[in-house]
């Protein structure tokens, strides 16, 4: 995972957008690097297990919130071409100020929901949106052929997987990886990459 320094610039801002509007709960604040940044950036881990080169790349991270994992992402690969998909303008709006001054050129918003956009992407994310099937139905018609859905979930990963198998496989997608990670905590915190590839 990238250096925490090299990030220090933008967690500043982000707490200071924070403090205006809430992005991430109060007591997440102390956890940012734990819990929000480095969990977007073990998107690191599907690049590696897949071979999949970010040059040129379309990503889409639907349900951006606050801007995880999109903008950590698009600090980490200046080469992808990150768009933050979320419906809550004001979001948005802070996201867009948080790029602006720390000069990160290849992030846009774009306040719409998922299943009123016609783009094809060649990567698309979700991070704590909805169940996997749900997910699943607004991402998969999205992705271009050969294009991969990452979903970031929990422990409990197993009983979503099941309950989505029929929508993933209806929207011609594929599990094609369960990549298990954890996170730089005192607990121990489990996270999980749900590897799904448009066929």
């Amino acid at each position: 995972m990238n250096n925490k320094k090299n990030y220090e610039q933008y967690m500043t801002r982000f707490l200071q957008e924070n403090a205006k509007i809430n992005l991430i709960s109060k007591n997440e604040e102390k956890f940012l690097w734990e819990k929000h940044v480095y969990d977007s950036l073990s998107l690191e881990l599907f690049f590696e297990k897949t071979g999949v080169n970010a040059t040129g790349k379309k990503l889409l991270d639907i349900g951006t919130g606050g801007g995880f994992p999109a903008v950590p992402l698009a600090i980490k690969y200046p080469q992808l071409q990150v768009t933050a998909l979320d419906s809550i303008r004001k979001k948005l709006a802070a996201i867009d100020n948080i790029c602006r001054d720390i000069g990160l050129l290849n992030l846009n918003t774009l306040c719409e929901r998922a299943e009123n956009l016609n783009d094809k992407y060649d990567i698309i994310t979700s991070r704590a949106v909805a169940t996997l099937d749900k997910i699943s139905a607004y991402a998969l018609p999205l992705l271009r052929k050969g294009g991969y859905f990452v979903a970031y979930k929990s422990k409990k990963v197993e009983e979503e997987i099941d309950s989505a198998k029929p929508v993933i496989k209806r929207l011609g997608g594929e599990i094609i990886d369960i990549i298990e990670y954890t996170l730089p905590l005192d607990e121990v915190y489990k996270r999980n990459l749900v590897v799904i590839k448009k066929k």
